[in-house]
């Protein structure tokens, strides 16, 4: 019998739909690490993932029988795919899973920033009435730019249909996907029209501290940022430093640089100083990488990666 070693935790759904397929499936305890899953990783011919550690070479190395990776979630940069594909191992994510999650909960930060609504909330919690100084903004009429049209960004372009909104979408490695829902269009036309940026980007070389300050500096309007795809996207510093001269009006920041690889946590030790100026900016909405973290994700998500595992040549 073929089995399975999950190193993170996963939708229960997800054990007893690959049991079902013949599986067996073991789990790495809280207290077992990478080094304990190096150990034990030649008995196992497939590895189910989150975040917890990388999958790296001398790991890879070990997992003499490994056959495929399935990572529950969209980003791949904790694998070393390239080295597992020369190594024979097929390696699966699952981001049809959390794309509708991603999308609203993108739509939800960006509602709640441009109607002051954690402001007014906490202020009539303390009997405080102020109307005017609450006053909202409307996502109708504006123009979107949508960088990177996969899973979540064109998802986040589905539900924005409907809201009267202008549409623009780039994507380096994609093409003829405009429709007459969003136009597909070059970095030149978002600098140009965008009045909210929305980053749909894996975390690569390429994309690592992509939105810079000279990358800011290039958008014609002011502007509002939303990044719902790998803190490291965006440099924190640069952020602050558009946001003070006006450049970015402000920012939905579901993911930043300061967390753990793990995604678990922020990084111990003492807080940088980029991030005690965001945290107490009114012009910012944070939250703990959620975006893609709802009940229905996690059961959407095991559900395609066992059918993309049950289809699998072992």
């Amino acid at each position: 019998m073929s089995r399975i070693l999950f190193v993170d935790s996963a939708h229960p759904s997800l054990t007893s739909l690959l049991q079902a397929q013949g599986f067996e499936c073991h789990h790495l305890a809280p207290n077992q690490g990478y080094h304990e899953c190096r150990q034990m990783i030649a008995d196992y011919t497939g590895l189910i993932i989150r975040s917890r550690f990388p999958i790296d070479r001398p790991l890879l190395d070990a997992a003499t029988r490994l056959r495929f990776i399935g990572r529950v979630g969209a980003g791949m940069e904790n694998i070393d795919s390239e080295y597992a594909a020369g190594k024979g191992i097929v390696c699966l994510n699952a981001p049809e899973g959390n794309r509708d999650a991603v999308a609203e909960h993108a739509i939800g930060m960006l509602l709640a920033l441009f109607n002051q609504l954690l402001r007014a909330d906490a202020e009539v919690r303390q009997g405080i009435w102020r109307r005017e100084a609450n006053r909202g903004l409307e996502i109708g009429g504006k123009t979107f730019g949508i960088i990177g049209f996969g899973n979540t960004g064109s998802a986040l372009a589905r539900k924005l249909s409907g809201f009267d909104v202008r549409l623009l979408a780039y994507d380096k490695y994609k093409k003829g996907f405009g429709n007459s829902m969003v136009e597909e269009t070059d970095m030149d036309e978002i600098f140009d029209q965008a009045d909210v940026l929305s980053l749909h980007v894996p975390l690569t070389q390429e994309t690592k501290m992509l939105v810079d300050y000279a990358y800011l500096r290039r958008f014609r309007k002011p502007l509002y940022l939303i990044n719902t795809s790998r803190g490291p996207v965006v440099h924190t510093f640069s952020l602050l430093r558009a946001m003070d001269e006006g450049l970015v009006k402000g920012a939905c920041l579901d993911v930043l640089e300061f967390e753990e690889n793990s995604f678990e946590d922020l990084k111990s030790g003492q807080w940088p100083e980029a991030f005690t100026k965001l945290v107490k900016r009114r012009d910012v909405l944070l939250s703990p990488h959620i975006a893609g973290w709802t009940h229905e994700s996690g059961i959407k998500m095991a559900a395609i990666l066992a059918e993309k595992i049950g289809r699998l040549e072992l």
